[in-house]
This record gives structure tokens, sequence and C-alpha cells, in this order.
């Protein structure tokens, strides 16, 4: 039996198929070191191993890279919510704790510097912030606005403002990313993200759910208040009162 080696062709056809995900991963570690106005396509290049001229072909500009790094690293982890959520046989409040394990396991990834840059730069780049509005924020608020609605129509959940709390929800994750890639270098202790999330999980089980209807108790018979009997008081020292009963 012979085994065929694939040609220069085809090794250079898979390398050329690699260079694009291999350039958005260089991207995004640059991104995460030096934010993005920092950050050049000399230094990106240099990382994935090629050549500026050869990033070019696949990214006219880094505001195209940084998008490509936000899809690749972000958005595709939204798009398995909402497969999870428009496919799931589970009661909303299970639904709901697995987004949120979603987030713990995004907490601690590399992409979790992307809020950070996203902030950072807002005002200088709207074109960046817009995007991550539309295709990070607005989407990801839509997945928990869903799971709360399903909660709400099936009576797992009480009834609530549903935007205002899809925020709430939220709000605690993007603070664990931001306070990663901040303040976490400057701490003595750092922030445990999974004790975060367990207690935020807490939280919500106990604000969200809807409140069960009380079962009636047997009637048992009344039982009368114990009353304590006054205590005596006398000043009078025991030795006194010893002699006094002598006499």
């Amino acid at each position: 039996m012979t085994l065929s080696l694939p040609g220069p062709s085809t090794r250079w056809r898979r390398r050329k198929d690699a260079r694009p995900g291999e350039i958005v991963a260089a991207g995004l570690a640059c991104f995460a070191e030096r934010g993005f106005a920092a950050t050049r396509l000399e230094d990106v290049a240099r990382r994935a191993g090629l050549t500026k001229g050869t990033l070019y072909i696949y990214f006219p500009n880094k505001e195209e890279l940084f998008k490509a790094v936000v899809r690749q690293a972000v958005v595709s982890n939204i798009v398995l919510g909402e497969a999870l959520v428009a496919h799931s046989t589970e009661p909303a409040p299970v639904v709901l704790e697995q987004l949120i394990s979603r987030l713990q396991a995004a907490m601690v990834a590399p992409a979790s510097a992307i809020p950070k840059i996203v902030v950072a730069e807002a005002g200088n780049f709207p074109d960046i912030a817009r995007f991550y509005l539309k295709e990070v924020i607005q989407r990801g608020l839509g997945l928990f606005r869903r799971v709360l609605k399903a909660g709400i129509a099936q009576g797992e959940f009480r009834a609530m403002d549903v935007d205002c709390t899809a925020y709430c929800i939220v709000a605690p994750m993007m603070l664990g990313m931001l306070w990663r890639h901040s303040f976490a270098q400057h701490e003595r202790r750092p922030l445990d993200t999974d004790a975060l999330c367990r207690a935020h999980l807490q939280i919500l089980s106990r604000g969200l759910l809807a409140d069960r209807p009380r079962q009636k108790s047997r009637s048992r018979p009344r039982l009368k208040p114990i009353r304590l009997k006054p205590m005596r008081r006398d000043h009078t020292p025991p030795q006194h009162r010893r002699n006094g009963a002598d006499g």
C-alpha cells in the first residue's frame, strides 16, 4: 500500500485557507495588548508571520480586521446562544443559567479584553462603537429578553420590566471583563469570577422566579403563650436573711 503525500500546491492551499484565522488571532492579541488606536497592521502582520502586503489581501484596513476579530471571538458565541434559546426544551430558569455559564467562560477568555477596548475607543472611533452595539450588545440583550419573556409566559418568572432586567443580568459580567483588564493587575486578591457568577445566579433566582402558591397547612391547636413568673426582688444579702430566720 502506497501513501500519497500532499503536493506543494495542496499544502500552499491549506496554508492560504488558514491565513485569515491566523491574522485574526494575531489581531486579537495585539488589540488586547495595545488597544485599537495604538495597534498597527505591521505589528499584526509580524505576529502572524506575514508581510504587511499579504495582510492587506485579506483585510483592507484596521477597522475591518477588528470587526473580524469581534465576529470570530464574540459573535460566534452569541450565535451558539441564539441556537440554544431557539431549540432548548428546558425551563426558562435552566436556559438562563446556561447562558450565564457561557458568559462566565467568556469572562476569562482572551476576547474578554474587547469590551474595554470598545469602551475606551468609542469616542474616537464611533464606527467601531456602532458595530459593537449592533452585533454584540443588542443581540446579546435580545437573547436574555427572549428567555425572560418565555419564562413569564410559562409562569416560571414573575412579571417584570424585561428590557431593564436584561441589562441587569449582563451588567455584572461586563463589570468582570472590564475589571479583569483594568484593576485586576493592581489588586492583591484577584476577582473570583466563579464566585461572582454564583452570587449573581443566587440573586437572580430569588428575584426572578415566580412566587409559588402557599399550601394550606393543617390546623393545629393554638398554644398558650408562656408567661414567666416575675422574679422575687430581694436585695437583702443571703447572710442577713439566714440570721433573720435563726432569730
